[in-house]
C-alpha cells in the first residue's frame, strides 16, 4: 500500500537540504549536502553555480528513493532558495558567466 508525501526543497546559503513531509505535515526523511563559500576578496561572497546545482540534484535524488523504497507516492515538490543570490547564466550554451554573487556578499555596498 502506498501512502503520499511531499517533498521540499529547501536551497540554503551553505547546502541543499530536500525534505519529506507525510498527510501530516511530519517531517519523515531529510538529505543534506552543503556546498563550499568562495571568498575571493574581503567581504565578496561567491559559490560555484554547479556545487549548488549539484547538491540540490543529490539531495533531490537520495528523497526520491527514500519514497520509492517506502512506498510513498510524492504529490508535489516545494522549492526555497537564496533570493538575493545572482547567477547571470549564458543563453547559447547553458552554463554560468562567473560564480553565484552570494547575498552575503558586499561588493556593491556603495552603490
Amino acid at each position: 500500500m502506498t501512502r503520499q508525501c511531499v517533498i521540499a526543497l529547501d536551497s540554503g546559503t551553505t547546502g541543499n537540504r530536500s525534505i519529506i513531509f507525510d498527510g501530516r505535515g511530519k517531517i519523515i526523511a531529510n538529505f543534506y549536502y552543503e556546498f563550499p563559500q568562495i571568498f575571493p576578496a574581503p567581504a565578496w561572497v561567491e559559490q560555484d553555480p554547479f556545487d549548488i546545482l549539484n547538491s540540490a540534484v543529490k539531495s533531490l535524488q537520495e528523497a526520491v528513493y527514500f519514497c520509492k523504497n517506502n512506498n510513498y507516492d510524492i504529490l508535489s515538490l516545494g522549492i526555497t532558495n537564496q533570493r538575493e543570490t545572482s547567477i547571470l547564466w549564458n543563453k547559447k550554451t547553458g552554463k554560468p558567466v562567473y560564480n553565484a554573487i552570494v547575498w552575503q556578499c558586499r561588493r556593491t555596498e556603495k552603490i
